[in-house]
């Protein structure tokens, strides 16, 4: 490469982290040997991967751990005190080596600068689930969505007819990643079951997507219709500050009105707010896994989501829970998260294409892009009938020219995809455990990948640490991110060396 090609592929990669600090996560290029010095980042050739395959019989034993021959597991940290057993670990947020793990009882920060070591830094015991994370700089945000007596750490719960109680977000500051300080709360209207980090365009503050719904009327503030979001203003310099700027309605239609039904007979959820958002900042995107409804929003004014399209499937989709871009913002892959997280779906009974992920292309420009339904993805090893597994949380895999992502299952464990064909998804790596003791119910809540390896929150087992070593995610390896946010989306195409 000459010195002048050299010159102006580092300018294009300077200019890509920056808008990409921007959108919450700064990515730098470093050597291969710099990612993991001790060992062949690729591991097996392709030719070996794609020979058959010798898997144990049946069901895995209670505990029992297996894996494609790529994955290799490589640490476990269990819940710690003041955390009980009940205690669930749910979603994950990272920065600069650093990993936040909400639970519903609080959240845990961890040092993961060595993947294998991982180490606790603190917890903080601040019970109001789900305790789903966010970071931003100095600030850790955790979404509430029960109804607490406070918006204290020492609130006590509440019955849900209480109009008197409090749901909705706190903010922490985490400069002392040792001692967190809670610094602030927002109070929103049925509290904040899930929230998405949205930076704005000057860097100076960042809005919070904070959704919610109403899965029955017994919250006061959850009445029907609630087709809505609550968009929370954060000043960086100011946390104090926070407040809800609006409350932006997304289903003046009412949205799907759903169908009754049982798991196996099958269902929809009526809409009545979002689950989840993910946002493309850089893009000007978002998409949103709203119950009975898959949308997709401009967000180019941060302040005023605007509805592009919107996608319903009656036949197969029970509760649309979650969304991801792939790196080029042409696609999105939806989750369904049949039976509420709590049901054996991933069997016979239930099939392939229920309980699963759907693949849509985005086609068109502007104002006329459409979402275009493409093909179902789930995972293939069935499951016992005490395994709640479904469709979960997951993140890109930073490959170029390649769609690929890690995903959790819960008791399905976790699985490496790819959607670069979107008629034709397939699975090229995965992890799981076997039953839980009693028939528990547990698993992977969430499967993300930061700086080279894959981490999991396990609702049962604590943190999860894997390594997936495989030519054709080995690239990814070499991409450092300073911030990651999953459900805000950055792009990294620009950064690999041409």
């Amino acid at each position: 490469m000459t010195a002048a090609r050299d010159s102006a592929r580092r300018r294009r990669a300077a200019a890509t982290a920056g808008a990409f600090a921007l959108a919450l996560s700064t990515l730098v290029w470093t050597p291969q040997a710099a990612a993991d010095p001790d060992a062949d980042l690729a591991g097996l050739s392709e030719t070996q991967l794609s020979a058959p395959e010798q898997p144990g019989t049946g069901i895995p034993g209670v505990d029992e751990i297996r894996n494609s021959r790529n994955v290799k597991h490589i640490a476990n940290l269990p819940k710690p005190a003041p955390f009980t057993e009940s205690s669930t670990w749910t979603d994950l947020a990272f920065q600069d080596g650093y990993a936040f793990d909400g639970n519903y009882d609080g959240f845990v920060i961890y040092d993961v600068r060595n993947p294998r070591k991982p180490k606790i830094v603190s917890t903080v015991l601040c019970p109001g689930s789900q305790n789903d994370v966010s970071v931003r700089g100095d600030l850790l945000f955790l979404s509430t969505d029960s109804s607490r007596s406070d918006n204290s750490c020492a609130s006590t719960p509440l019955p849900a007819t209480n109009k008197e109680a409090w749901e909705g977000i706190k903010v922490f500051d985490i400069s002392d990643k040792r001692n967190p300080r809670y610094v602030a709360a927002v109070e929103t209207k049925c509290g904040s079951h899930t929230h998405t980090l949205v930076p704005d365009k000057k860097g100076k503050d960042v809005y919070l997507y904070v959704s919610s719904y109403s899965p029955n009327a017994t919250f006061p503030d959850c009445q029907p219709p609630h087709d809505l979001i609550s968009v929370v203003k954060v000043p960086l310099k100011n946390p104090a500050a926070a407040h809800v700027l609006s409350e932006r309605v997304l289903f003046p239609d009412g949205g799907n009105p759903g169908r009754s039904g049982t798991v196996p007979s099958g269902y929809v959820t009526p809409t009545s707010g979002c689950h989840d958002i993910t946002v493309y900042p850089a893009k000007d995107l978002a998409a949103g896994a709203c119950m009975g409804d898959g949308v997709l929003w401009d967000i180019s004014d941060r302040e005023k989501p605007r509805e592009i399209s919107r996608v319903q499937d009656d036949v197969n989709f029970a509760f649309w829970h979650s969304a991801t871009f792939n790196n080029d913002g042409t696609k999105v892959v939806f989750t369904d998260e049949l039976g509420g997280g709590g049901a054996a779906t991933c069997n016979p009974t239930i099939g392939a294409e229920r309980g699963a992920d759907g693949i849509y292309d985005i086609t068109g420009r502007g104002d006329h892009r459409k979402l275009e339904f493409r093909s179902y993805y789930k995972i293939s090893r069935t499951q016992a009938d005490t395994e709640n597994c479904v469709a979960h949380n997951g993140s890109l895999i930073p490959v170029p020219g390649r769609d690929i992502m890690v995903q959790a299952w819960y008791q399905g464990g976790i699985s490496v995809w790819d959607f670069t064909d979107s008629r034709r998804p397939r699975e090229i790596g995965w992890f799981e455990r076997g039953p839980l003791p009693d028939g528990k119910g547990g698993g992977a809540w969430s499967a993300y990948y930061y700086n080279g390896y894959i981490y999991s929150s396990d609702m049962a087992k604590g943190l999860d640490v894997l390594d997936i070593r495989d030519p054709r995610t080995a690239v990814a390896k070499s991409v450092r991110v300073g911030e990651l946010n999953v459900q805000t989306q950055g792009h990294y195409r620009d950064l690999f060396p041409r």
